[in-house]
């Protein structure tokens, strides 16, 4: 099925690992212009070659920034746009904020945990939303997590400043409807990407459990019987993002296997 993605340019933040990836993977097999940022050079080398299979392919830059920063984010975009044009379609996958528990918040710990997932996502939304609006139209998918509808004593801070972007999302959805512009948002649950691979090596050398253990009961809980795969979040973010979902906007969509079957 043709997305009509040729020759768009699609921005993904956090786009060297992990969903992020993975989106920009499945963008640019659809013909999209894309770029990628993140903070770290080598990460974004590697993920080049995964890829176009090469560090330099004509549809693909890679741009290092920090986007905890406001300046920063608005150079990356003003470079991202310099090389392919207004952004058509912004997939925020950037930043997880740090698991503290209540007794170790302070104001530095919330300030932390807004910097890590909040700000990296509304630094680059605000630009672009704007922008979209002038030219008539654009696609904003901000990839969350339902931390943000779960209160969990680990994760008092870091649910809060998702929750507060599912807030923004559906907000600027209502403000820029008129003008074209779209903003949903993805809840993923558990996703089999790096980070959680390395959570469960992690786990095994501790306890002495097998790899397949520990996985065993990180799913347990999950209906479905397994993790989500960083793909098929990118998939929905493609289909959002396409004219297939031409009437769907201010929507939050819940990815976790039935772990937490909200209404």
């Amino acid at each position: 099925m043709q997305l009509n993605f040729d020759h768009q340019h699609v921005l993904v933040s956090g786009g060297s690992k992990g969903i992020g990836l993975a989106c920009a993977k499945a963008f640019f097999n659809e013909g999209a212009h894309v770029t990628i940022i993140s903070r770290s050079q080598e990460n974004l080398s590697a993920a080049l070659l995964e890829i176009a299979g090469q560090l330099d392919h004509p549809r693909v830059k890679a741009i290092a920034a920090n986007l905890s920063n406001a300046n920063v984010a608005l150079t990356a975009l003003n470079l991202a746009e310099k090389s392919f044009g207004s952004v058509k379609v912004l997939v925020n996958c950037s930043g997880a904020a740090k698991r503290v528990g209540p007794d170790d918040l302070n104001p530095q710990a919330w300030q932390a945990s807004m910097d890590a997932k909040f700000y990296p996502y509304i630094h680059l939304m605000d630009p672009v939303v704007k922008r979209m609006a002038k030219l008539g139209g654009g696609n904003i998918i901000n990839v969350i997590g339902h931390g943000g509808k779960i209160a969990k004593a680990v994760h008092i801070s870091g649910g809060a400043a998702n929750a507060a972007l599912m807030l923004a999302s559906n907000g600027l959805a209502t403000a820029y409807a008129a003008q074209g512009v779209r903003v949903n948002a993805i809840n993923p649950g558990i996703t089999l990407t790096g980070r959680l691979e390395g959570l469960i090596e992690a786990e095994s050398k501790q306890t002495g459990k097998s790899k397949e253990q520990v996985l065993e009961e990180f799913t347990s809980d999950i209906p479905m019987g397994r993790l989500a795969k960083p793909e098929e979040i990118a998939n929905v973010a493609m289909f959002l993002a396409s004219p297939l979902a031409s009437y769907i906007t201010a929507n939050i969509i819940t990815m976790d296997g039935a772990m937490y079957p909200f209404i």
